[in-house]
C-alpha cells in the first residue's frame, strides 16, 4: 500500500522547531511542504487551505500557538500567559466553522491557566508544546478507532460515495469517513468508491481521488451534480462523509453540497454517516442554525483554476459549508461508537463514555 506524505508534522523541540505542512493547494501535481516559523504563516495556511479539514486544523493551529509563543519563552510569566490568550484568539478567527480549531486552542490555554503560578514561561511553553503533541497522537487514535466502528458499516461489495476530502489530509493516519473505507480494503472488502468532485475548489477531484489511488483502492470520479442521478441508478449504498461542527442536536456542518447529497440520499432510501471525532461536538450549540457559516471570496466561484469563467461583475454566492439537520443522519460514528438514532440523548449518552 503506498503511502500518503505526514499532512502536518513538528520539526526539531519545542524551542527552535517548527510546524511542516503539506500544501494541500498544490494537490494532486505538486507535493511541496511548507515549513511555518512565524505564527501568521500558520494563520495563513490555514486560512488559504493549504492545511484544511477540521481535525487537522485543530492540530496546526496547536502548533501555531507554540510557534507564536516562541519568542516569548524568556518573558515574565505573567506577560507569556497574556500573550497566549492574546495569540489563541487570533488564531481562532482564521476560520469560523470547523469547531476543533477553537477546540484545541482552548484546550491548550486551559493547561496554561491550570498550571503553577511559579513556573517561568519556557516551562509553560515547553508544556503547551507537549500538550500539542498529545492531540496530534490522540488524533492518531481517534481515527483508527472510528475506522474500525465505520467499516463494520460497510458490507462487501457495497457501492460508497464520499463528498469532499476525509482522509490522512484531512487528520492523522487513516482520516475521518475515508478512513473507514481505507479499513474496510485493508479487511479485504471490495468495494466501489464514487467520489465526488466538490465545488468550488474540488476537495474531491484533487484530494480524495490522489489519496484513494495512492493507496491502490479504485476510485470513480463524478460531478456533484451527478450524485443524485447516481444514487437513483442503484449504484450507491452508502454515503460517508465527515464533519465541521456538529451541535447537541446532531445537526451537522461539513462541506458545503453535503445537504444536497443528504436530501438525495433520503430520497432514495441509501444510508448517510456522518464521520467525525468527538472533538468536533459543539455541545454548547442547541441546533444547526447556532452555527456560523464561513462565506468565501468570490474568486473561487468565478474562477476555475486560473481561468475566469463568469462575466465580470456578477453577484456570487459562495458559503462554505451548509448544514444537514439530524432526522437525515442515518449514524454519526465517533471514536467513542456509533451514534443511533441521531437524537440529543443519545448523543450525550455515547460522548460520555470513556
Amino acid at each position: 500500500m503506498s503511502s500518503v506524505p505526514a499532512t502536518l508534522e513538528w520539526v526539531g523541540d519545542a524551542a527552535t522547531g517548527h510546524l511542516r505542512l503539506l500544501d494541500q493547494t498544490r494537490l494532486p501535481h505538486q507535493v511541496v511542504f511548507l515549513d511555518c516559523r512565524r505564527l501568521d504563516d500558520v494563520y495563513q495556511a490555514i486560512r488559504r487551505l493549504s492545511v484544511r479539514g477540521a481535525p487537522a486544523i485543530g492540530m496546526a493551529a496547536a502548533y501555531g500557538l507554540v510557534v507564536g509563543l516562541q519568542p516569548h519563552r524568556t518573558a515574565e510569566a505573567e506577560a507569556f500567559r497574556r500573550q497566549a490568550h492574546l495569540l489563541a484568539q487570533h488564531l481562532a478567527t482564521s476560520r469560523p466553522t470547523a469547531v476543533n480549531l477553537t477546540w484545541a486552542l482552548q484546550r491548550l490555554l486551559t493547561l496554561l491557566d491550570g498550571l503553577p503560578r511559579e513556573l517561568p514561561a519556557d516551562e509553560l511553553h515547553q508544556r503547551l508544546w507537549e500538550e500539542a503533541r498529545s492531540i496530534q497522537h490522540e488524533d492518531e487514535q481517534m481515527c483508527r478507532q472510528m475506522a474500525e466502528f465505520g467499516a463494520e458499516l460497510l458490507a462487501d461489495g457495497t457501492g460508497v460515495l464520499t463528498h469532499c476530502n476525509t482522509g490522512a489530509l484531512a487528520a492523522s493516519r487513516y482520516g475521518t469517513a475515508l478512513g473507514c473505507i481505507f479499513r474496510a480494503f485493508e479487511q479485504g472488502k471490495r468495494l466501489r468508491v464514487f467520489v465526488d468532485e466538490t465545488r468550488p475548489l474540488l476537495q474531491g477531484a484533487r484530494l480524495t481521488a490522489w489519496e484513494l489511488l495512492q493507496r491502490s483502492i479504485p476510485a470513480t470520479l463524478l460531478c456533484d451534480s451527478a450524485a443524485a442521478w447516481l444514487m437513483r441508478s442503484g449504484q450507491v449504498q452508502a454515503v460517508l462523509v465527515g464533519a465541521d461542527r456538529i451541535a447537541a442536536n446532531g445537526d451537522t456542518a461539513n462541506k458545503i453540497g453535503t445537504y444536497a447529497v443528504a436530501l438525495a440520499a433520503r430520497e432514495h432510501g441509501v444510508p448517510f454517516y456522518m464521520v467525525a471525532p468527538s472533538s468536533t461536538f459543539d455541545l454548547s450549540l442547541a441546533a444547526g442554525e447556532q452555527i456560523p457559516i464561513e462565506q468565501r471570496s468570490a474568486e473561487e466561484v468565478t474562477h476555475f483554476g486560473s481561468a475566469h469563467v463568469a462575466p465580470e461583475g456578477v453577484e456570487v454566492f459562495n458559503p462554505a459549508f451548509d448544514v444537514t439537520p439530524a432526522r437525515w443522519i442515518t449514524a454519526i460514528v465517533c471514536e467513542k461508537g456509533v451514534i443511533r438514532p441521531v437524537t440529543t440523548e443519545r448523543i450525550a449518552q455515547v460522548l460520555r463514555q470513556r
